[in-house]
């Protein structure tokens, strides 16, 4: 039972292992099953008895050294740890903890080795969640195992839903009369990430792994020889979709920090010499000019993007060189001029070819390189993990920021290793280049789906905002939402290292500018206000003393109330930047207003079509 006594989970050994659990008195999973099938053995899911049971409570705080939603993180939970034999001959044992959080639910096994030496080979995870009833559910459906990561949500009813569908994490879930329960999971190791489907019941979901590469679906899914953890089966439970994307409980189900020394990890903004703003060439006079803009806006970083060492993705491509156009140790030396640092773009086969990352990191390293941007990687089997975890832990040796796109989602490691500092896996800014997909319902529903399983490297800042019928892919690239939209995804969207997507021509100087430039990327706290998936959201960030506040409306023009029941007490100073009263004919213009306010004030706020609204409040 969860400490407040609100969530509580059931274990059943009596035939089946199976188990479910309640919130309020309600079952939000009934008898769902647990267990293993392997490719050389028997399956692993009933026929056990308890060899030892063990129980323990939880409350701490500790303190992140990236702070993406709170300063300091309670961590409090009830765990039950049940070892488990079978009765049968081979008298197999696993080990299953379950753990029961204020927020959420999270289970996993622990596996070992069999009597023969050699791998075990894990084809399906028996895991399933059985829904009552047919909430509505959004989803996320890549098509197959290898992909970004990058899709809509779409909200459909639980039973669409098919033994075909590969529906992807975070996995969120209506249930009514305040009921909300997403599907997730935590601290992936040595092991495939998971993909939502049905077993052929509607409302049974199962746990699909990624297969190991030259694997189908059928086929081997995770080998090990020794012991092995699966990752957290996360269900984060809640009375509103709010009390989801406050929650810590991903984080909380990672190991503390792994570095001893994490000092020199330092989020914030970077400009980014993109391909979306335009044919941008690599040259050194365009790559100073990014250099000068981030200056200008007190940024600390400057993304060089692709072609940096010329060809990418082949057998001659070297991480170690860069291409003769341009001058690299000079790059750095006036970016040092410039207190900005230099993060550099990076195709994953170059990185992994002949273990190149374990040269050119130290190397970076020497130059005085910030980070690295790890691309195309389009995998989430056990390998791809593993080697997600090599790069990272590399990385971090060196002292460098990890930003992985064409990837797969959070998993809370930001915890353990928090130079894995943000990653891409969404349906992101790029998008408006290329497709019609970019809708504002689509924005609003990141913040509910995508955004629970942790940072989003989106790369906001689009600044040539048009109108729905104005819009269409073109180069430069324009944003279909209004200018005041666009600022709101900077409050809104969780990235300690957050990425600028547009030219430094298009934001110096025009309207919301001056926001940027104030906006942290890292908070001390967190508060939902209001909001609903693809209607629109409304969150409130504290860092130190001062409140930012982000909201971001779908394609209908609404009035809501923001109540500033966060606030402590005292008149405060309110700066706020909101469409402007033509906003729905010319998205680019803002209206500027500060007003005087104080706990529990309510301010009405009027959004235009794909509007927004934000405010700093101190």
């Amino acid at each position: 039972m969860s400490p407040d006594t609100k969530i509580s989970v059931s274990v059943n050994n009596k035939e089946e292992l199976t188990y479910s659990v309640s919130f309020n008195g309600r079952l939000v999973i009934q008898q769902s099953e647990l267990g293993f099938e392997f490719k050389t053995e028997t399956a692993m899911n009933k026929g056990f008895e308890v060899t030892d049971r063990q129980e323990r409570s939880i409350n701490e705080t500790w303190k992140p050294v990236v702070r993406s939603k709170h300063a300091r993180v309670v961590n409090n939970f009830n765990e039950l740890r049940l070892m488990l034999r079978e009765k049968s001959d081979r008298k197999r044992q696993m080990e299953l903890s379950f753990r029961v959080f204020n927020d959420g639910v999270a289970f996993r096994t622990k596996l070992y080795r069999s009597e023969n030496n050699g791998n075990r080979q894990i084809t399906k995870e028996l895991t399933t969640f059985t829904i009552p009833g047919n909430p509505k559910a959004w989803v996320v459906e890549y098509g197959g195992y290898s992909s970004s990561n990058e899709s809509e949500f779409f909200e459909r009813p639980l039973s669409y839903i098919t033994e075909k569908t590969i529906g992807g994490m975070p996995f969120l879930m209506d249930y009514g009369d305040s009921c909300w329960v997403a599907l997730t999971e935590a601290d992936i190791d040595n092991y495939p990430a998971f993909y939502i489907g049905t077993n052929g019941k509607a409302n049974v979901l199962t746990t699909k792994l990624a297969p190991l590469p030259g694997e189908d679906s059928e086929g081997v899914k995770a080998r090990f020889d020794g012991e092995v953890y699966t990752p957290w089966r996360v269900l984060m439970i809640g009375n509103t979709p709010g009390k989801l994307i406050e929650s810590e409980i991903v984080q909380n189900l990672n190991a503390p920090c792994a570095i001893a020394d994490p000092s020199w990890i330092k989020p914030g903004k970077s400009v980014w010499d993109h391909w979306w703003s335009g044919e941008v060439k690599m040259e050194m006079p365009v790559i100073k000019q990014y250099i000068d803009f981030a200056s200008k806006m007190g940024w600390p970083y400057m993304l060089v993007d692709w072609q940096w060492y010329g060809t990418f993705g082949k057998p001659e491509s070297d991480i170690t060189r860069w291409a003769p156009q341009i001058n690299m140790p000079e790059i750095i030396s006036y970016a040092k001029s410039k207190n900005v640092r230099i993060i550099l773009w990076l195709y994953n086969s170059d990185v992994n070819r002949n273990s190149a990352y374990a040269k050119a990191f130290p190397l970076y390293r020497e130059w005085g390189i910030a980070g690295v941007k790890i691309d195309f990687m389009d995998r989430d089997d056990q390998d791809m993990v593993n080697w997600y975890h090599d790069i990272i832990k590399c990385a971090a040796e060196n002292r460098l920021l990890v930003n992985f796109h064409g990837a797969y989602k959070p998993d809370g490691i930001i915890r353990t290793y928090p130079n894995m500092i943000t990653r891409e896996g969404v349906m992101g800014n790029e998008y408006y280049k290329f497709s019609t997909k970019m809708s504002p319902e689509h924005n609003v529903k990141l913040a509910f789906t995508r955004m629970l399983a942790g940072q989003l490297d989106y790369t906001p800042g689009g600044f040539l905002n048009v109108t729905k019928e104005e819009f269409k892919n073109q180069l430069p690239a324009v944003v279909w939402n209004t200018r005041a939209a666009e600022l709101s995804k900077f409050v809104i969207y969780e990235s300690p290292l957050t990425v600028v997507c547009d030219h430094p021509d298009n934001i110096l100087n025009q309207p919301g500018a001056d926001f940027l430039k104030i906006v942290p990327t890292t908070w001390d706290d967190i508060r939902f206000i209001d909001g609903y998936p693809g209607e629109y959201v409304a969150i409130a960030k504290r860092t130190g003393n001062e409140w930012f506040v982000g909201v971001m409306n779908n394609s209908q023009a609404k009035e809501i109330t923001v109540k500033l029941d966060f606030l402590a007490p005292g008149e405060h100073n309110c700066g706020i930047w909101a469409d402007a009263d033509d906003a729905n004919a010319s998205p680019n213009n803002l209206k500027l207003t500060s007003q005087k306010v104080k706990h529990g004030d309510l301010l009405k706020i009027k959004l235009a079509n794909n509007g927004g609204w934000v405010a700093r409040i101190k």
